[in-house]
């Protein structure tokens, strides 16, 4: 009977999900630096609950106890979903090209940011992470429908809101 106490059982855990738990946290709260603590920390009580904690219900257990961190880190923060801007790669494009290019992506951000967190975080994590419905509902203890439906809604307002979408 494998254990998440036993190191291989807990690094297998971590190696498989610390990624998406990370980019589910960044996602839907918009802050690197503090998601990347708070899948930390959630790694850390895993490890301090090992014993309480089945193999299987690991994956859940981190969820839950990033999120939460998470929560009581914002508070009374406001939150922003930010992009680590890419650097600008050196290119034969025309210089018209590229500012219709950051215009496009600035338009991008500003709608993904108006989009309630539940659809940008649904939206994010399947066309970024190219997560299933199914993965995405499990990740946040809804439907399947309940994915389809915050991803319908999401599309609708982002082509409501850019041509050409």
């Amino acid at each position: 009977m494998d254990n998440v106490c036993e190191e291989k059982v807990f690094n297998a855990i971590f190696n498989s999900n610390s990624k998406t738990i990370f980019n589910y946290i960044y996602y839907k709260y918009g802050n690197e630096e503090k998601a990347y603590d708070a899948v930390q920390e959630a790694f850390v009580k895993l490890w301090e609950n090992c014993a309480k904690v089945a193999p299987e219900k690991a994956k859940a257990f981190v969820y839950k106890v990033a999120n939460n961190l998470y929560l009581n880190v914002l508070k009374a923060e406001k939150v922003r979903l930010k992009y680590a801007e890419k650097a600008l790669k050196t290119s034969s494009e025309s210089p018209e090209f590229l500012m219709e290019e950051k215009e496009f992506k600035d338009k991008l951000d500003r709608a993904l940011n108006s989009l309630p967190e539940n659809q940008r975080t649904v939206f994010l994590l399947n066309r970024i992470d190219g997560k299933k419905y199914a993965e995405i509902a499990e990740m946040e203890g809804v439907s399947v429908k309940a994915i389809e439906k915050r991803m319908h809604l999401a599309l609708k307002s982002l082509r409501a809101q850019i041509d050409g979408i």
